[in-house]
C-alpha cells in the first residue's frame, strides 16, 4: 500500500463510518491526512481517532479535498449527489449504499470473490449489501465443487443493519419489556424486543421485500451468473450486530461430499468453519461479533435433495458486512494497481 495516504470518510459519525475509522487505525494504514465528514448537525463535533481528535467537517462536492480515497457510509441519496463527482476527480470512491450496486459499469465487489473485475480506470466501487456478503462468503467457495444451480436462504438480521438508532431502540425496548413498561417503537415498524418480523424494507408487487430483491440481483452480479436461482426470506431478529443465515445450496449434479465442503470452506480466506457436532457448537452471533471472518457450520447433506447441502453462517454486519469489506476493497486495489 502507498505511503502517506489522504483519506476521507463521509458519514463518519454513523455506525459504519465509525467502524471504518477504527479499521483504518487498527490495520495500520499509513495516513498522511484524514478527514471525517458528517451531516450539517454534526459539523464541528469532535470524533476520536486513536489519540487524536478530529472535528467533523462539511463535505463539499466541488473539490475532492486532495484525497486518495473516499469512503461513503451514508444513505443512497447522499451517495447519488456526491460520489460520481468525487470519482471523476480520480479519487477512489467506495460506496456503502445501494445507489450504484446494479449499475453495469460500477463493480460490486467482495474482495475474496471478485476483486479481479475492477479495471484500473474505475474509480467508483460499490460495497454489496451486508446480507449478500455474508451469504456469498459461505457459498462462493463451493463453486470449486460443482456448478451451483439454486440458493435458498433465510436471514436472521440484526439491528445494526438498520443503523445506530435501531440498535439503541433494541436496547431501550428490551429494558422496557423486562421492566413491564410500554415502549412505542420509533425506528422499527414493530416492537423489537423478543420479537421477529419481516425485514423493514418495502414489499413489492411480487411479495418480496427490498432486502430480498437485493440479495437476488447482487448474487447474480457478483458471481457473474445471470441464471443462478436465489430465493431469500429476510427477517429482523433482536440481535445487536451480527447477521445469521440458513442456507441451502443446490448443485446441477449430485452434492459434493461433506468432507470436501468443509475442506474448501476452511481453505477460503475470510471464512472460519465452526462445526463441532459433538459439542453442538456452531456459528452464533455472539461469536461473530467484532470479528472479520464469516463463521460457517451446520454443514450437512440436504435430506430432501441429493443434489443439495445445507449450512448456517454468521457474520458481523458492521464489519465484514459493511466497513471491513469496504476497507479490504481499498487495500486490494492499492496492492493491485498501486493507486
Amino acid at each position: 500500500m502507498s505511503s502517506g495516504l489522504s483519506v476521507g470518510v463521509v458519514g463518519a459519525t454513523g455506525a459504519v463510518g465509525n467502524e471504518i475509522l477504527g479499521l483504518l487505525l487498527h490495520r495500520g494504514w499509513p495516513i498522511l491526512k484524514l478527514v471525517a465528514f458528517g451531516s450539517s448537525r454534526s459539523i464541528g463535533r469532535p470524533i476520536k481517532f486513536g489519540s487524536k481528535e478530529l472535528a467533523i467537517e462539511n463535505f463539499d462536492s466541488d473539490h475532492n479535498h486532495g484525497l486518495d480515497i473516499l469512503f461513503f457510509a451514508t444513505d443512497s441519496e447522499v451517495s447519488r449527489r456526491f460520489a460520481v463527482k468525487s470519482a471523476s476527480l480520480s479519487t477512489l470512491v467506495i460506496d456503502n449504499s445501494s445507489a450504484f450496486r446494479m449499475e453495469p459499469d460500477v463493480p460490486l465487489v467482495i474482495p475474496e470473490i471478485n476483486l479481479g473485475v475492477v479495471r484500473p480506470d474505475q474509480w467508483l466501487i460499490a460495497n454489496p449489501n451486508c446480507s449478500t456478503i455474508i451469504l456469498l462468503m459461505a457459498v462462493a467457495p463451493l463453486r470449486a465443487l460443482g456448478r451451483i444451480r439454486r440458493i435458498l436462504v433465510s436471514t436472521y438480521q440484526s439491528a445494526s443493519g438498520a443503523g445506530r438508532d435501531a440498535m439503541v431502540e433494541l436496547e431501550e425496548s428490551t429494558r422496557a419489556y423486562l421492566n413491564g413498561e410500554v415502549f412505542e417503537p420509533k425506528v422499527m415498524p414493530h416492537p423489537y424486543a423478543f420479537n421477529i418480523f419481516s425485514h423493514n424494507s418495502e414489499i413489492d408487487e411480487s411479495g418480496y421485500n427490498g432486502e430480498e430483491v437485493k440479495m437476488i440481483l447482487e448474487t447474480r452480479k457478483i458471481l457473474g451468473d445471470a441464471e443462478i436461482l436465489v430465493n431469500p426470506t429476510c427477517v429482523r431478529v433482536p440481535v445487536l450486530r451480527s447477521h445469521s443465515e440458513s442456507i441451502t445450496v443446490e448443485f446441477e449434479g449430485p452434492a459434493p461430499r461433506i468432507d470436501e465442503v468443509r475442506r474448501v470452506l476452511s481453505e477460503f480466506s475470510g471464512v472460519r468453519v465452526v462445526d463441532d457436532r459433538e459439542r453442538s457448537y456452531f456459528p452464533m452471533p455472539i461469536d461473530a461479533n467484532g470479528g472479520g471472518d464469516v463463521l460457517v457450520g451446520r454443514i450437512r447433506q440436504d435430506a430432501s435433495n441429493p443434489n443439495a447441502i445445507s449450512l448456517f453462517a454468521c457474520g458481523d454486519q458492521l464489519l465484514k458486512g459493511a466497513a471491513l469489506n469496504a476497507v479490504q476493497i481499498a487495500e486490494g486495489l492499492f496492492d493491485r494497481f498501486g493507486l
